[in-house]
């Protein structure tokens, strides 16, 4: 009997691949980086057939390292960047543009728009989120109104959009299959989360025509098979989750009050509230947190745009650091008695903030901030977004009960042991770090292998959870309120707009 799974863990800035054995052991894995494109101020694109290659190729070297035929896979799980966004013709396969990033801005004139004619209220209660050029929906209509020919066309059932998880469905099953899972569909600004379908209301709100959207089906369950001649073998593709909720199936975050936070180039913290959806009054978003078996578990999200970015940032924008790795160390050298605040609204910033025009800023700069001082700042914020998304967290949850005293943490940033220190610190809650880091990947693989019946039902796939390292908080509660009040005057500054 097949005995492995494939994951593919299609990210903002690489995609990798990576086989699982029964015991969701790693046997294998490869991973490539792509292009970023930034045409403009805002503006973040990626090229779909690049990324389409990078997949094809990590599948293989992966499928190679562990040393298996492509037949003895049971299944393949894909987990991907949410809202990012692509629209293909149906005949050709061919993009009509580059993918519009999760992270871009260009739509936020419509996005002002659609709140200034009174839509806000109407398209929350049935998605759960808010307007803003984060989410997939007003990307679509851009990308129809700019493209020759584009709207007639999607009109005529011609085109086909959809997230990142589609577009690997519709090539891996050489154009057989137009899907995508119940998370992915919810970050669109189209789906309804509580009928869990498409909503003509929000189609006809958005302008964006019916026919360009995929099936919408549970995160474990039948996908089609890819093409032989892609992998070398008629795969079953069995699971389908966004990254984050990957991330939160891989933390086994199963039972309500759960929380798990990932960092990667953002920042994504949920809140597992069962099957309600809890209607947020601290401006987070309700989401589809998975579904299994037809039935739906909601979550409240929290949305950091840039985390790991700003370390990229340090690296490749101001130069200086060489290695991402290297931050940690050069923050340890900064001067304790010189607060720096960097707020990292590169494009923006998210909950509970949601202001589309903020820009990145650095406060409390003197002659004698070194670039020791603006390394740590950039670590610490990503501990002071977070701890605004746990306050803001726990005063929507009163009404369901007490969050977790825990906080899970995964993703790039998490190796760093300084900065998940900080982040216990400022939250003044522990952090744990889990012994397998790669969380996302395990939860695709783990959606996969449990529709193949390869793996065991959540309840017993919670109990093999372990542990890596505790960080618990050790700050001064004078020195937290210090540094919290710095850093929400900063932020303070930084906002375009009172909401």
């Amino acid at each position: 009997m097949p005995a492995f799974i494939l994951a593919i863990d299609q990210g903002t800035t690489s995609s990798r691949a990576i086989v699982f054995d029964r015991r969701m052991a790693v046997v294998g894995s490869a991973q490539r980086e792509f292009h970023q494109f930034y045409p403009k101020p805002g503006w973040v694109e990626h090229d779909p057939e690049e990324i389409w290659s990078s997949v094809v190729a990590t599948c293989r070297a992966a499928i190679r390292k562990a040393g298996i035929r492509p037949s003895e896979i049971a299944g393949i799980g894909i987990t991907n960047q949410r809202e990012t966004t692509v629209v293909w013709n149906r005949k050709t396969g061919k993009p009509l543009h580059r993918a519009i990033v999760w992270q871009d801005r260009r739509t936020a004139e419509r996005c002002a728009a659609l709140r200034d004619a009174g839509h806000e209220s109407e398209i929350a209660a049935r998605t759960g989120l808010r307007i803003d050029p984060y989410f997939s929906g007003t990307k679509i209509g851009w990308v129809l109104d700019r493209v020759k020919g584009a709207r007639a066309k999607a009109a005529q059932g011609e085109l086909a959009f959809g997230t990142i998880d589609s577009f690997l469905i519709w090539r891996l099953t050489g154009g057989r299959v137009h899907a995508t899972d119940a998370t992915n569909a919810s970050r669109t600004l189209l789906f309804n989360i509580h009928d869990g379908a498409w909503d003509d209301t929000l189609h006809d709100i958005l302008d964006v025509p019916p026919a360009l959207m995929p099936e919408v089906r549970d995160c474990a369950a039948d996908y089609g098979l890819t093409d032989k001649a892609i992998l070398g073998a008629e795969i079953p593709i069995l699971g389908v989750a966004g990254d984050q909720q990957a991330a939160t199936v891989g933390q086994a975050c199963f039972e309500p009050g759960m929380v798990k936070s990932t960092y990667g180039t953002g920042c994504f913290a949920l809140l597992n509230t069962g099957t309600h959806a809890v209607t947020s009054q601290n401006r987070l978003l309700t989401t589809i947190a998975y579904q299994l078996g037809g039935e739906r578990t909601y979550a409240l999200e929290g949305s950091i745009f840039v985390a790991g970015a700003a370390v990229q940032w340090l690296r490749d924008g101001i130069r200086i650091i060489k290695r991402a790795a290297d931050t940690a160390a050069l923050a340890k050298k900064a001067d304790p008695a010189q607060p720096v605040y960097l707020v990292p609204a590169f494009v923006g910033l998210g909950a509970p903030y949601w202001d589309t025009e903020a820009r990145g800023a650095l406060y409390g700069i003197t002659r004698g901030t070194t670039s020791a001082e603006i390394a740590r700042a950039a670590l610490e914020s990503v501990g002071y977004q977070t701890r605004d998304l746990l306050d803001a967290m726990r005063g929507d949850w009163q009404a369901g009960g007490e969050t977790r005293a825990v906080l899970r943490v995964d993703g790039g940033m998490v190796a760093s042991d300084w900065t998940m220190q900080f982040l216990a610190d400022i939250l003044d809650a522990p952090v744990d770090r889990p012994k397998i880091l790669e969380t996302t990947a395990i939860g695709a693989a783990y959606l996969s292998g449990l529709q193949a019946g390869l793996y065991p039902p959540p309840a017993d796939f919670a109990k093999a959870w372990k542990r890596e390292k505790r960080f618990s908080p050790k700050m001064r509660e004078a020195d937290r309120a210090a540094k919290l009040a710095g850093w929400r005057d900063a932020v303070g500054r930084t906002l375009t707009r009172r909401n």
